[in-house]
């Protein structure tokens, strides 16, 4: 087998040296990470709310996620989650004391997220326990809605 070296007056066939194809080719990978952000963004609100709750909607935007979030979560039956851990009854003082604030000395930020079906009265305890551990921003979690804004107040018009 001959091989040309650089410098060498041999020429072949078609005028022109062949070199060897040193370029990769990335559209495979884009596709491939495409594929991946895509799967991602979808299973990322899924892994967040692992307690089964129905919330209600509402048109409110969207808060941003600034510092360390504790989630709180009241389930259809009246059963209480931090963090996605059951709170045996009674014990939801002291879990919430537990809570450490962030490095800046604040507290985190209480969201709560309560079943539509939950009674009032229960989601206002909660929230109660909460101030009283020192939880003054909380923040209530909807479901986002596009639909035309409820009626609030009112008699509903006349007959």
């Amino acid at each position: 087998m001959a091989m040309s070296l650089p410098g060498s007056n041999r020429r072949r066939r078609g005028g022109g040296r062949r070199t060897a194809m040193s370029e990769i080719n990335v559209t495979p990978l884009v596709d491939v990470m495409l594929v991946l952000l895509i799967i991602f963004m979808v299973t990322a609100p899924l892994l967040k709310a692992a307690v089964p709750i129905e919330l209600p909607e509402s048109r409110a935007m969207a808060l941003a996620e600034e510092r360390r979030q504790i989630d709180i979560a009241v389930a259809r039956a009246g059963r209480i989650y931090v963090e996605n851990d059951p709170v045996a009854p009674g014990e939801l003082p002291d879990r919430l004391a537990a809570i450490t604030p962030g490095a800046d000395g604040r507290p985190p930020l209480v969201t709560l997220r309560a079943d539509k079906a939950v009674d009032w009265g229960r989601a206002m305890a909660v929230m109660g326990e909460l101030n009283r551990a020192g939880f003054n921003s909380i923040s209530l979690v909807t479901a986002a809605t596009g639909a035309e804004p409820a009626v609030i107040g009112g008699s509903g018009g006349g007959q």
